[in-house]
């Protein structure tokens, strides 16, 4: 760390403030801040601000602690399912053989930057876009809080085949191999994992927990780098370590803020890659137009392996941009003479046009799929895969959405007055287990999809209540809005955060609305008071006494 703060610039803290303007800048037109950050940089860029150590250093940190915080909700057995090998094997395939014959056949054409373009380097670009971002795409997720649905576990899977792919690569490319001693090292990190349980276990709730995350990360990457391996691997792998752990998701709560902050440095550092000549922009252009073919085919892959339309569509959608990686692989090219440095600034002007365009494609993902649903269906197969069948709720009476803490207490609460017409239900099929091993009835499901509604079979479907008690305004909002849509006639009550939340409902016919905090402040009053008040009616003071014996 001091290192990067030797590196800081008496400049550094002037495009700090330009990336704040501009992120808040973007939310205010409603879009994610991290548009506004690239925006920030190519605006630097453009003014002749080039970057340095410092910024250097915060995107690399950001990239460690975000491939960390993927390790810690990865499940190995999420890579095993066709729908996610098969998918991202066959998409890196069929994306690199059409973008390299479609880039040979514009050289043939003769377009700047094309005409003296050869196979093996066409190869090379069209293998760089195939690839998805990994930090735009699992930054989505997190801000939607969808990282443990169905879909998003699916394009998290899709991401890691390609970073699995891209360490090949690198280790191909720059004739490095991983050193003897990397098995050795993969071998002591698995032998270490109970000690690193019993650490994370005792370094508590506050700062030394955050610590103990940055030791991990850092020290993780830095590993793999000794023994010649990529280094954000290393992050992957000891998070993955801690996946099963009960305080996985309370650390990664932990160093969310610390994470977003620093990866404020990598997208300012797409945009402050090289400086664009008007020249190159048209091939920009041309390379973000191919985005719906790469995504459609994503589509179509996923709904082939029996993904049902809705999460198919939320995958490819997430994963519609190009990768960071495409400025590593060109950059290699570049330094061994593969190709013109001109291709590294292209290329980074595509990246950043394609999380623009898909930050503002996401942005509407509700509206474009309602509107395509009835066409995209037609993809969608008839077999199911396991976990994704028709949902029969005979004799459920409550349907309560959301088991984190609030749709815990209230289950438990409803439970031992209604039994078993009481049904939760969760989009993490790790927390609906952990409640069907405490004895609960939980069901897996994605209640702000279409879908889940479309497998419910109306014969079984008894429900006179439907409790909201996700964790986002926007789920419940979705779900209330869905559950009418469907036809659900009866009482929706539902949870929010904020009283400016609470508005948006009222178009909906919500029944009844529970602010968290509000109501919490009350409930721990209430409960207080009917405590004390208790405790004071049983005890009696001698003078009490003796007034009743006389």
């Amino acid at each position: 760390m001091e290192t990067l703060f030797a590196s800081i610039d008496y400049r550094d803290p002037v495009w700090i403030l330009v990336a704040f303007a501009f992120g808040l800048l973007a939310t205010y037109i409603r879009l994610p801040p991290l548009v506004g950050f690239l925006v920030a940089g190519f605006v630097l860029n453009g003014l002749g601000a080039e970057g340095g150590a410092f910024l250097r250093e915060t995107a690399d940190l950001g990239v460690t602690l975000l491939l960390f915080s993927i390790g810690l909700k990865l499940r190995v057995r999420q890579l095993a399912g066709a729908e996610v090998w098969g998918v991202a094997t066959l998409h890196m395939a069929l994306i690199t053989s059409l973008s390299t014959v479609l880039l040979m056949a514009l050289a043939a054409l003769g377009l700047p930057l094309l005409d003296q373009l050869e196979w093996p380097t066409a190869l090379l670009i069209g293998f760089a876009l195939s690839f998805s971002s990994t930090v735009f795409a699992v930054k989505l997720l997190e801000d939607r809080d969808d990282a443990a649905a169905w879909y998003g576990r699916i394009a998290i899977g899709i991401l890691i085949i390609q970073d699995i792919a891209a360490v090949v690569f690198l280790g191909v490319s720059t004739a490095k191999v991983p050193s003897p001693l990397a098995a050795m090292l993969i071998v002591t990190i698995i032998a270490a994992r109970p000690v690193l349980a019993t650490l994370l276990d005792r370094v508590g709730h506050g700062e030394l927990q955050v610590l103990f995350g940055l030791v991990l990360a850092l020290g993780g990457a830095a590993l793999f780098e000794l023994v010649d391996m990529k280094g954000d691997l290393g992050a992957l792998a000891f998070g993955a370590l801690l996946a099963g752990h009960a305080k996985a998701n309370e650390l990664f709560k932990a160093l969310l803020s610390l994470k977003d902050l620093f990866l404020v440095g990598f997208f300012l550092s797409i945009g402050m890659t090289g400086i664009p000549e008007w020249g190159m922009f048209p091939l920009a252009l041309l390379l973000l137009l191919a985005i719906p073919v790469k995504t459609g085919l994503m589509f179509w892959l996923l709904a082939r392996f029996r993904v049902r339309v809705r999460a198919a569509a939320l995958s490819a959608q997430a994963l519609a941009s190009y990768s960071e990686f495409g400025l590593i692989v060109s950059s290699i090219a570049a330094a061994n003479g593969w190709l013109s440095h001109d291709w590294v600034v292209v290329l980074a002007i595509a990246i950043a046009l394609s999380f623009v365009a898909a930050s503002m494609f996401n942005a509407r993902t509700d509206e474009l799929y309602l509107a395509w649903r009835h066409w995209l269906q037609r993809c969608e197969r008839s077999e199911r895969l396991a976990g994704d069948e028709s949902l029969h709720l005979t004799g459920t009476r409550i349907l309560l959405c959301g088991m984190g803490r609030v749709g815990t207490g209230a289950y438990d609460t409803l439970a031992t007055r209604h039994g078993e017409r009481v049904l939760g239900v969760d989009v993490n099929a790790e927390v609906v287990g952990q409640h069907r091993h405490h004895g609960r009835l939980v069901q897996y499901g994605n209640v702000t999809s279409p879908d889940f509604w479309t497998r419910i079979d109306r014969r079984s479907w008894q429900v006179e209540w439907i409790l909201l008690a996700m964790p986002t305004q926007r789920a419940n909002l979705t779900a209330a809005r869905l559950a009418r849509e469907w036809g659900f006639e009866g009482r929706i009550g539902a949870t929010v955060k904020f009283a400016d939340e609470e508005q948006p409902f009222s178009s909906i016919g919500i029944d009844a609305l529970f602010n968290i905090y509000a109501e919490a402040g009350r409930g721990f009053a209430d409960h207080a008071q009917t405590l004390f008040t208790d405790e004071e009616k049983g005890q009696k003071t001698p003078s009490d006494e003796q007034r009743t014996v006389q």
